[in-house]
């Protein structure tokens, strides 16, 4: 199984969803999900690192602290984001963002994500694969 991201639907909003052989894959593919709506990922050079750290009483509550923590970096460095790294632990997240400064005739930003959302939030392994996912307010 190669971990990858992909979108669903929601009515005025858009899912995201991480899928990955370990749960860190998964958050780190629902991140990549997250930003492919702004933007395609491909586009963002890796040339600065931001550390993240975050904490939660359970695991679906961490994505979503997780993804907010990245807009929140987006939005006050003016920066997007295209590779992560995860590593979590009895109820803590630190993670590793890859990116660049906004630069809009290069990125072509198509919507701003406002938030992640508690809708159809849910991190689960099914099957020995890894589900981490949420609607994200656009």
């Amino acid at each position: 199984m190669r971990a990858h991201w992909e979108h669903f639907p929601h009515e005025a909003d858009m899912g995201v969803r991480g899928i990955g052989p370990s749960e860190a894959q998964a958050f780190e593919q629902a991140a990549l999900a997250m930003t492919a709506i702004i933007t395609d990922p491909s586009t963002i050079q890796p040339l600065e690192l931001i550390r993240i750290e975050c904490e939660a009483p359970d695991d679906a509550l961490l994505l979503a602290e997780w993804l907010n923590s990245l807009l929140y970096e987006m939005s006050t460095r003016q920066m997007l984001f295209g590779r992560f790294a995860v590593e979590l632990g009895q109820g803590a997240l630190r993670g590793r963002a890859w990116g660049e400064r906004v630069d809009p005739e290069r990125h072509h930003p198509a919507v701003e994500v406002k938030g992640a959302t508690y809708t159809s939030l849910r991190v689960a392994q099914e099957e020995g694969t890894w589900i981490a996912q949420t609607v994200v307010d656009v």
